[in-house]
């Protein structure tokens, strides 16, 4: 009902089409998922009501809209990049006139829009194929299932001291002669996907309900924009908080290609693995963001660097030719709108949250995956309330991050912490291999 009164609220305060039309399809879609939790039988009253939110509050307005052309600004950004990225090489026009021939994005968003670009727009068939949302939406509902593929786990080292290390050896060099440790790793090998598996089946109604939610839906339905991103994002955390830095890497630079609002995503990854791995897999999840990032980014900067800034950085940031159009009354905007001397106090109490999250990474790194979840989503958070221009919109991704890792996407490894105990083991009186001493023997004097 809550959200039935939250969709039902658009047509009456937004100013927005596309908003309003979602809002009265979703708005009869999760009254009739309400219903439906009643009128159904108790088995199948939680299935049944996500099924019928996701119906109408997603399939049916994201139809709607397609068909119809009915969308954000920043879906038509997103075709027409890529139709500039499939002419000239580069997403960004040399001088723009107006709001809606920005690009405030980086070249990797211009990958949406490559459909658009060979489908074309004539026919509702070639509408619905190289709508950029369909798209989105697909990237980010790959990322999710990507996150909950079955993979080795490789433990990390830190948290063991010198002597709990020595136990454990003691104990396995044991259990090896007695042939428990043959059977321990028959165990893990056969009933390790069957875990996996099983953790993926019980995580699928609480993610459909997540997406048939509004949280998702409505950018879902209407932009899709920051939907790969967060994807993204979830999965070079699950990939970090299993131990893959590599896989991590290019997960990573998958997502700052999009937006430069994905970097902080790095130093998180980065203090997670080097925290739970190893000094050496950070190091190597690092220079593979760094590397895949410039190798996705580069060609079009070099190509077109003045567009590049100004449309990717300087216009997000207030500091354009034009104004931006993210007006939502929020902290860093209203400092901003002060004059240059807001504007530098914004930038400042940014700089200094920044400062502040890294700090934390430094002397208190996340342990677990859940853990760095959710200073990534706060390090956000900051970001998107003190940014000179901002919207509300902007933090559907830290309640992402926030949710997601609670829904079973990502591993929650336990904290490494000592026995209260340590096992006792057998006392060997002596070396197997070695011979038994015989006593001296004493010879009388003569």
């Amino acid at each position: 009902m809550l959200a039935a009164g939250w969709a039902g609220a658009f047509p009456l305060v937004s100013g927005l089409g596309p908003h309003r039309s979602w809002g009265l399809c979703a708005a009869a879609g999760y009254l009739a998922a309400a219903v439906a939790v009643f009128a159904l039988p108790r088995r199948w009253a939680r299935a049944g009501s996500v099924a019928v939110a996701l119906l109408g509050a997603v399939l049916v307005p994201l139809l709607v809209l397609v068909v119809g052309g009915q969308g954000q600004s920043e879906v038509a950004v997103i075709e027409r990049s890529g139709e500039l990225l499939l002419r000239h090489g580069t997403p960004y026009l040399a001088e723009p006139r107006t709001v809606a021939e920005y690009t405030p994005y980086l070249p990797g968003m211009a990958l949406f829009g490559l459909p658009r670009a060979l489908f074309g727009a004539d026919g509702w068939p070639a509408r619905v194929a190289g709508d950029a949302r369909l798209w989105c939406a697909a990237a980010f509902l790959g990322c999710l299932a990507a996150a909950v593929l079955p993979t080795r786990h490789r433990p990390g080292r830190p948290g063991l001291t010198a002597a709990l290390r020595a136990t454990a050896l003691r104990a396995t060099v044991t259990a090896a002669r007695t042939g428990a440790l043959r059977a321990t790793v028959t165990a893990a090998r056969t009933g390790a996907l069957r875990a996996t598996v099983t953790a993926a089946r019980t995580a699928v109604l609480p993610v459909a309900a997540l997406v048939a939610s509004p949280v998702v839906a409505l950018p879902l339905c209407v932009s899709g924009v920051d939907l790969p991103l967060a994807g993204l994002c979830v999965l070079a955390l699950a990939l970090a908080g299993r131990a893959r830095p590599v896989a991590a890497g290019w997960a990573l630079a998958l997502a700052c290609a999009l937006k430069w609002a994905a970097w902080p995503a790095v130093a998180v990854v980065v203090a997670l693995l080097a925290a739970t791995t190893g000094r050496r897999a950070a190091l190597r999840a690092a220079v593979t963001a760094a590397a895949g990032t410039a190798a996705l980014v580069l060609p079009c900067a070099l190509r077109s660097p003045g567009p590049l800034l100004r449309q990717v950085f300087a216009f997000p940031t207030g500091r354009g030719d034009l104004p931006t159009p993210a007006s939502s009354p929020l902290p860093g905007r209203l400092l901003a709108d002060l004059g240059p001397a807001g504007w530098y106090a914004a930038v400042a109490l940014l700089l200094l949250a920044g400062a502040a999250v890294a700090r934390s990474l430094v002397r208190r790194p996340p342990l677990d995956t859940r853990a760095a979840a959710d200073r990534l989503a706060l390090g956000l958070a900051l970001a998107f309330l003190l940014a000179p221009a901002g919207r509300f919109g902007y933090l559907a991704l830290p309640a992402l991050l926030v949710l997601l890792p609670r829904l079973s996407l990502l591993p929650h490894l336990p904290r490494p912490s000592l026995p209260s105990r340590l096992p006792r083991l057998p006392r060997l009186t002596r070396l197997p291999f070695l011979p038994r001493p015989h006593a001296p023997q004493v010879v009388p004097a003569p």
